[in-house]
């Protein structure tokens, strides 16, 4: 997503809704080329402001958000996972990347990116960041 606002709430809205990447129109056009090879590649980009609004949402206690990562408490969720799975969602709730996952639980990269497709799909959701946000409010990193 590209926009002008960081509103509170406006980040948060845009990643539970599917949004892989949020910019603001100031930033230079080579780093927004680069954040949108870095999202086709499946890496989630955030400006900093982003970044602010995003942990300021998810440590203030009335944040419950809506859509599919709030339709049952989020501990619950979780529970539809195998256990590796649980341990990978974790990793991506700790922002871990895919290479740092496979040294920490001992399984080769292919093997991660297969766990986070799995993720996905069980928990309906569209990518990492959103993982990570179901991740934070169940307090299980």
């Amino acid at each position: 997503m590209l926009t002008t606002f960081t509103t509170d709430g406006y980040v948060l809205r845009a990643l539970q809704a599917g949004a892989a990447g949020f910019l603001l129109k100031h930033t230079p056009p080579e780093q927004i080329v680069t954040a949108v090879r870095k999202v086709a590649a499946g890496e989630p980009v955030l400006s900093p402001e982003a970044i602010q609004r995003l942990i300021d949402a998810v440590t203030t206690p009335a944040s419950t958000g809506h859509g599919p990562a709030t339709d049952h408490p989020d501990g619950s969720r979780l529970a539809l996972l195998a256990e590796r799975e649980r341990q990978v969602a974790r990793a991506i709730g700790q922002g871990k990347t895919n290479a740092q996952i496979a040294a920490d639980l001992y399984m080769s990269i292919p093997t991660v990116k297969a766990h986070v497709s799995h993720i996905l799909t069980k928990l309906e959701l569209n990518n990492r960041v959103q993982i990570a946000l179901l991740v934070h409010r169940s307090h299980q990193t």
